[in-house]
């Protein structure tokens, strides 16, 4: 199934509500994505049931309707999994890829609460300069565990969903270079969408091939790259000694030219971005216009530095 969380029209005001995706229309389903996840393999076999049962022409037609974000994280775990785009950062810094990158799968911790979904727009915070995106696809966990094997992990997978971790670039460096984060040069957008598409119709987890355009000019293409790590493998690691829950989500990483950084080539305010993962789905957003400048550099005081 294709998964999506739509708005609809309300007496009080719009709601958001669960569907599935089918022909150009979205059959309603009880209850939000998160409490479908929470209720595991009987509630997706409810779920599909009622699609089933549903005459086609029956539902709402996806056209006019708007989509949000599939659903809203409990945690957000961005990984750091494909080899070039590892390489390629470490020959900005003029150094060889650390060994300790092939050890485990690196990950940092995001804020799931600054969530956008397709067709929004993202948001240029006033205190960065290099606004970037990265294209990534994510594994939304389905089901409670702690200390998974690598050989279970696809069974806590319920579905994929395509990620742009949004990145202030000179943010991010300032805090890395302190050995730290990222925090504030990531924190402020992680962008879902446009729909969760069910483990069973991808049951091997790869990652398509990822089409990048910006303003309808293509920026890159991963011809079909896999990452070092899979999410078997990335799901097992997170999970030892934490417990993982149902709507957690791990993400990728970008592939080599899945950002701009790799290709010193950067969005501007009121772009068109398309995020291409073919049958994982297209989101499409546009780069929002800073408000206002400032800068993330303080004096001991708190007031901000020149």
């Amino acid at each position: 199934m294709k998964l999506v969380t739509f708005q609809a029209d309300a007496p009080g005001g719009p709601v958001e509500k669960l569907g599935a995706m089918r022909d150009g229309e979205i059959v309603e389903l009880e209850g939000d994505m998160l409490a479908l996840l929470d209720g595991g393999a009987p509630a997706l076999a409810a779920a599909r049931e009622t699609l089933a049962s549903r005459p086609k022409g029956s539902g709402v037609p996806l056209k006019g309707l708007r989509l949000m974000a599939p659903l809203k994280p409990r945690f957000l775990r961005d990984f750091f999994a494909f080899e070039d785009h590892a390489k390629a950062g470490a020959a900005r810094r003029q150094e060889p890829l650390q060994p300790e990158w092939y050890d485990q799968p690196v990950y940092y911790k995001g804020n799931p609460r600054e969530l956008y979904g397709p067709g929004d727009v993202i948001p240029w915070p006033s205190f960065t300069r290099k606004l970037d995106f990265e294209f990534e696809i994510a594994a939304v966990v389905g089901k409670k565990g702690r200390d998974i094997s690598v050989a279970d992990a696809p069974h806590h997978i319920a579905g994929y969903v395509v990620m742009n971790d949004c990145s202030a670039r000179d943010i991010q460096k300032n805090e890395m270079v302190c050995r730290m984060g990222p925090a504030k040069g990531k924190d402020f957008a992680t962008v879902l969408g446009p729909w969760l598409v069910t483990a069973d119709e991808w049951p091997k987890g790869e990652i398509p091939p990822l089409t990048v355009r910006v303003n309808g000019q293509e920026w890159s293409r991963s011809n079909g790259i896999q990452p070092y790590w899979n999410f078997a493998v990335m799901l097992s690691h997170a999970s030892q000694g934490e417990t993982m829950l149902p709507g957690d989500i791990l993400g990728s990483g970008t592939y080599f030219k899945g950002c701009g950084l790799d290709q010193d080539r950067w969005i501007k305010p009121g772009d068109e971005l398309e995020l291409d993962a073919g049958p994982l789905g297209t989101l499409k957003n546009t780069i929002g216009a800073p408000a206002g400048q400032t800068r993330l550099k303080y004096n001991r005081d708190g007031s901000y530095a020149k």
